[in-house]
């Protein structure tokens, strides 16, 4: 997927206003200002326990069944083979999790069995990297990964105006979804802990540099995430560069959230389809583009999806929050 930056700054106490929609097209959602909690709400709780995933190597002991023991890598489809019960998935169980399961499968065969299932290696626990670093790629952790945790694997790039290379401004993206801007200079600066945010496994982290400008696309299309901004750039050419529509969107109404103008609008897909509709979408560095599922297109929806968007883009005014 190709990122570049994107700037999405929601002004505290504010909300752009909608452009008036015609009588058959529904509400527009409204950018709000989230309380504090939503934040919290995008990294995963300290005491979290781990949860299995592709990858992952594992053992499993069975006090005084030791022909039962013996090591497993877990598949991209999330399962092992335990002999006997043969394949079982254990992907998104914790370790107390796949134990229980693993003693179900092979009840009745045994009886009065225990197993402990042990975390040999992380091969799940991933975090990608992009973006203006000295090495990008996927980075594996032993425990939780954290903000800093990604940028400092994928090292700072100094800049004869940025000489201790530290980003203003860095990109979280999780899922096709959710995209989280975290002021990370003034954050740093003012000592506060969500600095270092905790990540999912997963998570892309995207440094931008400076010059950077991009719209991000989201929900129901192939590749979401950030799509560089060209003088060229139309909204057809945003969506085929974000892979075109996804199996769950059927000429859908598309939502443009324009920052910049304090506006949200929503443009039919037949608009789009005539050049005359094309030319009236004038897009701006730091809009999100998000195109529903089919049969979805709620207001309840979009704030649910949109929330980490729209309530937790400027982390430094957290302070300032009731």
């Amino acid at each position: 997927m190709s990122l570049a930056a994107l700037p999405l700054v929601a002004q505290q106490g504010t909300a752009p206003a909608a452009a008036p929609a015609a009588s058959d097209q529904p509400p527009v959602p409204q950018l709000k200002q989230s309380p504090e909690k939503k934040l919290q709400s995008f990294e995963p709780a300290a005491d979290e326990e781990y949860q299995l995933g592709a990858g992952d190597e594992i053992s499993l002991d069975f006090p005084g069944r030791p022909e039962l023991s013996r090591k497993y890598i877990v598949g991209p489809d999330g399962r092992i083979t335990l002999p006997i019960a043969g394949p079982m998935t254990v992907a998104n169980l914790t370790r107390a999790g796949a134990a229980k399961a693993i003693v179900d499968a092979l009840s009745s065969d045994y009886t009065n069995l225990t197993v402990t299932v042990n975390i040999d290696k992380y091969g799940s626990n991933r975090v990608t990297v992009l973006g203006n670093v000295q090495h990008p790629g996927v980075f594996y952790f032993d425990n939780t990964p954290t903000l800093l945790d990604a940028v400092s694997r994928g090292g700072l790039q100094s800049t004869p105006s940025n000489k201790d290379g530290l980003p203003d401004r860095v990109m979280i993206y999780r899922g096709n979804d959710q995209v989280l801007e975290v002021d990370l200079r003034t954050l740093l600066r003012s000592g506060s802990a969500m600095a270092d945010i905790r990540l999912r496994r997963n998570d892309i982290v995207f440094i931008p540099s400076q010059a950077d400008q991009f719209v991000t696309v989201l929900g129901e299309v192939r590749n979401p995430g950030a799509i560089p901004l060209t003088p060229e750039s139309t909204l057809p050419s945003v969506l085929a560069q974000a892979g075109g529509l996804g199996e769950g969107a059927t000429t859908p109404n598309i939502t443009i959230i324009q920052k910049s103008l304090n506006t949200s609008r929503v443009i039919p897909w037949k608009q789009l389809m005539t050049p005359t509709g094309v030319a009236e979408v004038r897009l701006q560095p730091g809009d999100v583009i998000v195109v529903p599922r089919s049969g979805f297109y709620k207001v309840t929806y979009f704030m649910q999806r949109l929330s980490p968007i729209t309530s937790l883009l400027t982390l430094g005014t957290l302070a300032g929050l009731p």
